[in-house]
């Protein structure tokens, strides 16, 4: 017979306290960011945080009727339900509604809903049901492409509306990949890209191919089996550079100098293909794959950056690594955020005593810059509040994780604590100058039936799948 769970003395309260917290503490700071004395009643339904309250009670309704569903449904269902939130994904580019140039939006008899804040849970689960199938780990080569896809697939949807920040989130769940035993050699490779990022976007394209060329001969010179072989690898390059540089100058009169680079790496490696195969040099494969990922990579961001990204978006990273500055326009919102968060002091204003919130100096102060709000007023003591709650939920959640028995809850499990995790460190990073105005919602404390219901479906099924850690699931 199955033994009976008594799944309410099973969940974890902690974390539903630390959620009641956020959300109640969240929807105060709304309150405070948008406080009228025309409109003084927190419930005011005419006014933001008057629907966010009914915002709060539909989603403390949908945690509930989380918890009271079998486990099991979130694993048999997983894939009807990221195809389903995919197909919304592709109906809202159709027919959603068009909100500050996005079409992320649909329009139900008033309500407004956005799907991609719905995929990114159902997201989760299905990679997390995949992942768990016997046999199924990312160091697996058939493994690896097919997670990917499952990540990357409603991540371009939603690119498309387009809403970058929330594209950006589901890079977190390589994260989970990790976790499950994917290569160090890409965990580094990963640390390797945003450093070439953020290099590629300060200093000229042109150095940067020549340091990937030294950095890989450096490293063919220490692993290889003798600095003669490095040599020579490093002289047939020079070589089929300059003689690429000299026909292309030849025939067209100006030489893009970065395609030169990778062309002549792609030609080079060719050439020494046969000492490859000839000494089953691993460590020169490694090398010369090192070197032809970085370089397009390199070209790739260069190639974005100045061809695809739109000019606001190219002067807000402009912004951040201080290449530029533009404090009364594309700076703006970043220049009052730090005025606002400086001006709370060690205590905070005080409660309703915001005068940068009062007067509307920071531009979507309930949404995007809500945290803004909690400097201002609260100050230091309130923003370390936050911020060491929010720390201590990520903990726990990772606590939960690795106590689970069904390696389908654990993760999912690492899945929720990934997203959670680059939404706060985006959404605070971002108000400080960090990392570059994106605008997404800080979880459970931004205005948004959507956001907060999104947070609510996926923080929750994660505490149903904890409840039931005694079952047996994959």
């Amino acid at each position: 017979m199955k033994r009976r769970i008594n799944i309410w003395a099973n969940i974890d309260w902690v974390v539903v306290i630390i959620y009641l917290l956020f959300v109640v503490f969240g929807w105060i700071n709304i309150y405070a960011a948008l406080y009228t004395e025309e409109h003084t009643s927190i419930i005011d339904m005419s006014q933001r945080y008057g629907k966010q309250f009914i915002w709060i009670l539909a989603s403390l309704l949908i945690a509930a009727m989380i918890i009271v569903i079998d486990s099991r449904f979130y694993l048999f269902f997983s894939y009807i339900l990221y195809f389903a939130v995919g197909l919304s994904l592709i109906l809202v580019l159709i027919v959603g509604k068009e909100v500050n140039n996005a079409r992320s939006w649909f329009e139900i008899g008033g309500l407004s809903l956005q799907p991609a804040e719905f995929a990114k849970s159902v997201t989760v689960l299905a990679l997390a049901r995949y992942l768990s199938k016997q046999g199924k780990t990312p160091a697996v080569f058939k493994t690896l492409p097919v997670a990917m896809l499952i990540i990357f697939t409603p991540a371009m949807l939603i690119a498309l509306q387009p809403d970058l920040g929330t594209t950006l989130i589901f890079f977190s769940l390589v994260l989970v990949l990790f976790r499950e035993g994917l290569s160090t050699y890409l965990f580094i490779s990963g640390i390797l890209a945003v450093v070439l990022f953020i290099a590629t976007l300060l200093v000229d394209s042109v150095f940067i191919y020549a340091a990937i060329i030294v950095a890989g001969f450096i490293y063919h010179l220490i692993v290889g089996r003798g600095a003669w072989i490095s040599v020579k690898g490093l002289v047939i390059y020079i070589i089929t550079g300059a003689a690429l540089f000299a026909a292309i100058y030849f025939i067209r009169g100006s030489v893009p100098l970065e395609l030169v680079f990778i062309i002549a790496l792609v030609i080079s490696g060719l050439l020494y293909a046969y000492y490859i195969f000839r000494h089953k040099a691993r460590y020169a494969l490694i090398t010369l794959a090192f070197l032809l990922g970085s370089m397009v990579f390199t070209y790739s961001v260069d190639y974005a950056f100045n061809n695809i990204l739109l000019p606001h978006q190219q002067t807000r990273i402009n912004v951040v690594l201080g290449i530029d500055s533009d404090p009364t326009g594309a700076g703006y919102n970043l220049n009052q955020s730090k005025i606002s968060i400086g001006s709370g002091g060690f205590t905070g204003k005080g409660f309703l005593q915001g005068t940068q919130t009062k007067f509307k100096f920071v531009p979507e102060q309930s949404t995007d810059f809500i945290f803004c709000t909690v400097g201002e007023e609260w100050g230091f003591l309130g923003t370390a509040f936050v911020v060491t709650v929010f720390s201590f939920l990520l903990a726990r959640l990772i606590w939960l994780a690795e106590r689970q028995r069904s390696s389908f809850s654990r993760i999912y499990g690492y899945g929720v604590v990934s997203i959670l995790l680059f939404h706060f460190l985006i959404n605070t990073g971002m108000t400080i100058g960090l990392v570059p105005v994106i605008g997404i919602p800080l979880p459970f404390f931004s205005y948004g039936g959507s956001s907060l219901w999104g947070f609510t479906i996926l923080l929750f099924i994660f505490l149903r799948l904890d409840a039931s850690r005694d079952e047996h699931l994959v």
